[in-house]
């Protein structure tokens, strides 16, 4: 069963009240978490100054993801009620912080000279996703609601048609109805922090199957240029 949009956005309350620095709250979750760690997608950069396209290793971020989320099913009471927060400026998502592309989401209209090369105008344009958001500094999203194993097949609110089908690895926020972990996988890290109990923490650092190592999510983290 596919993941449905919430109108209600009271699971989501006590993230949006947490005072937390914005960065931290974005890339690890809300305070409260006795131990925390990074899954990361690509390795560390080795030295400042590098990009990611020098990274070595595969982005395998969707299959890192699935298996995290396997994992974390085992340690948490309500598997089958679980949340996630969909960015709004995900993919082709329309009414979200990235440009919508004429050719991509619109159907073909007169050039106007005086328009943005590549922007679509604005009276051509899909409507924006309906429907409340999480409000986060600098980030909003749409939630959604169902099980874990569920992850990433979204389905679509009413008012949302012909969007593009989105990945696992579209998930920014997760996190199970009893609040036992909290997922953060943002835009611009290599990396999805993780906030949980420190025996899962140590569990996800000794899955080989996983690139998790812990972190304090007050420090300054490695990044890429």
């Amino acid at each position: 069963m596919a993941l449905t949009a919430c109108a209600d956005l009271s699971a989501a309350r006590w993230l949006m009240a947490d005072h937390s620095p914005w960065t931290r709250l974005i890339t690890f979750g809300p305070s409260g978490f006795a131990a925390h760690a990074r899954l990361r997608f690509l390795p560390d950069p080795a030295h400042p100054g590098r990009i990611e396209a020098d990274a070595d290793g595969d982005d395998r971020a969707a299959d890192r993801l699935r298996t995290l989320f396997n994992v974390l099913a085992e340690h948490t009471r309500t598997p089958r009620e679980c949340y996630f927060g969909l960015w709004d400026g995900s993919g082709g998502i329309v009414g979200g912080e990235r440009p919508v592309v004429a050719d991509e989401l619109a159907p073909p209209v007169r050039p106007d000279p005086d328009a943005e090369p590549g922007v679509a105008p604005a009276d051509t344009l899909p409507p924006p996703l309906p429907g409340p958001r999480v409000e986060l500094p600098n980030r909003s999203y749409v939630l959604f609601r169902g099980a874990l194993s569920d992850a990433g097949d979204w389905t679509a609110p009413d008012g949302w048609p012909d969007q593009p089908r989105l990945d696992i690895t579209d998930t920014a926020l997760a996190w199970p109805a009893d609040r036992a972990w909290f997922v953060a996988n943002d835009i611009d890290p290599h990396w999805a922090g993780i906030g949980a109990d420190p025996t899962v923490i140590d569990r996800l650092v000794a899955d080989p199957r996983l690139d998790v190592v812990p972190a304090d999510p007050d420090a300054e983290q490695p990044r890429y240029a």
